[in-house]
């Protein structure tokens, strides 16, 4: 496993580009920064998360349960004003956009946690600690 260790940023994008260049695979290479750098994922051509197709599955699904919820108790449990519908679709909104964040929201950290791998004592700890320096590791 080689370590290449930089103190600036433009020493680590530069020696990161030549590592790519050379024809190391990406998924070969890890990287610490101290701070978020703008380019490195330009350079490791990395994709996008899969966590977006939790989140949409989520909020479909929260939002069917909100209104299947409404609609199930007016007819279980019906109350009837003035000669209203039973199911009118404005009132039921409020409770469809709560449960469309509540669930959306969870199973999208359940899909986060999926697709990391977490919880996993070993992804979440660093054996060696870099401090204030670019570090790329490439096994």
């Amino acid at each position: 496993m080689e370590k290449f260790a930089f103190d600036d940023q433009a020493g680590f994008l530069n020696k990161l580009k030549q590592l790519i260049d050379s024809g190391v695979s990406a998924k070969k290479i890890s990287v610490f920064m101290p701070y978020h750098v703008h380019g490195v994922e330009e350079v490791l051509e990395l994709h996008q998360s899969g966590v977006r197709f939790f989140a949409l599955f989520g909020a479909l699904l929260g939002t069917i349960a909100g209104f299947a919820f409404t609609i199930f108790t007016v007819y279980h449990w019906p109350i009837i004003t003035s000669g209203k519908p039973l199911i009118s679709i404005p009132p039921f909104i409020i409770i469809a956009f709560a449960t469309t964040i509540l669930i959306g929201s969870l199973i999208t950290f359940g899909g986060f946690l999926i697709l990391s791998a977490l919880p996993s004592p070993k992804n979440i700890v660093s054996t060696e600690e870099y401090g204030n320096q670019f570090v790329i590791l490439v096994e």
